[in-house]
């Protein structure tokens, strides 16, 4: 069943259409990254203001092979889910301006979920993920917690099957990794 959904997920961020599906940390909202027209539809599904950026999630063959050596041990060797903030040049992919903050940056995580790992190593760039919640609402802690109204905004919903479930980690640790290379903690 997996193999249908990860066909399912890849029809749809093929066809620039957003997604609704299992991160490794809560249900997200995705599209394919490097689509503006895919971005700004998040932005309205969520109704979310343009100021609070959205992180990708990335495979490890999708950074730069420039990215600071101790970042690049933070986001693959970390056993916790942790988003760093980096400039959007590290991403070896060209990302839309509405997709990036205001200083240029990007938060990426690599995922370690297997449904994730398979789904951007078949789809081959980057994939947008932001919780699957309207602006200013909780974070969905499973997918029961996810409001059918957002449900039906998203263009493909991945069904809750038993393989997608694992303990909710909620959200991710974030980090920023400064223009001198100093680290700062934006979320622990």
């Amino acid at each position: 069943m997996e193999n249908v959904m990860l066909e399912r997920a890849l029809e749809a961020l093929r066809g620039g259409r957003t997604l609704l599906y299992p991160t490794d940390t809560i249900w997200g909202i995705g599209c394919d990254a490097t689509n503006a027209d895919a971005v700004e539809r998040i932005y309205a599904i969520k109704e979310r203001d343009h100021s609070k950026s959205m992180l990708v999630l990335a495979a490890e063959g999708m950074l730069d092979k420039k990215l600071p050596q101790g970042v690049q041990e933070l986001l693959l060797a970390s056993e916790r889910p942790t988003t760093v903030v980096v400039p959007a040049r590290y991403v070896a992919c060209a990302l839309p301006e509405n997709l990036l903050a205001a200083d240029g940056t990007v938060g990426v995580r690599v995922p370690k979920m297997d449904f994730c790992q398979e789904l951007l190593r078949a789809f081959g760039r980057p994939i947008v993920s932001t919780s699957a919640n309207l602006s200013g609402h909780p974070s969905p802690q499973c997918y029961d917690d996810i409001a059918e109204e957002l449900k039906q905004r998203v263009d493909c919903c991945l069904p809750d099957l038993p393989e997608f479930r694992h303990p909710a980690t909620g959200s991710s640790r974030i980090l920023k990794v400064e223009a001198d290379g100093a680290v700062t903690v934006i979320r622990g």
